[in-house]
């Protein structure tokens, strides 16, 4: 039976190592995660959307013009 727990002790030792080992590097690299969030991502879902907006306003402006058409038609 000591065999055993030793074994488990042994297999316990080298999880918590690799997790120490991953938060560690974690830890490092969070902040260059961070920093490119906001130099490369931020920047370009602000551009899209604005974009996405744009066209989104077009659109509805072309739907409206089509509505008071269709209206107009009727009379």
């Amino acid at each position: 039976m000591s065999d055993f727990n030793r074994k488990v002790e042994d297999a316990s030792a080298r999880v918590s190592k690799s997790v120490a080992e991953a938060a560690e590097r974690l830890e490092r690299e969070i902040p260059e995660f961070i920093q490119y969030l906001n130099d490369q991502v931020v920047p370009a879902v602000r551009q899209h959307s604005t974009k996405a907006l744009r066209i989104a306003s077009a659109k509805l402006n072309e739907l409206a013009d089509y509505m008071d058409q269709q209206k107009a038609a009727r009379k």
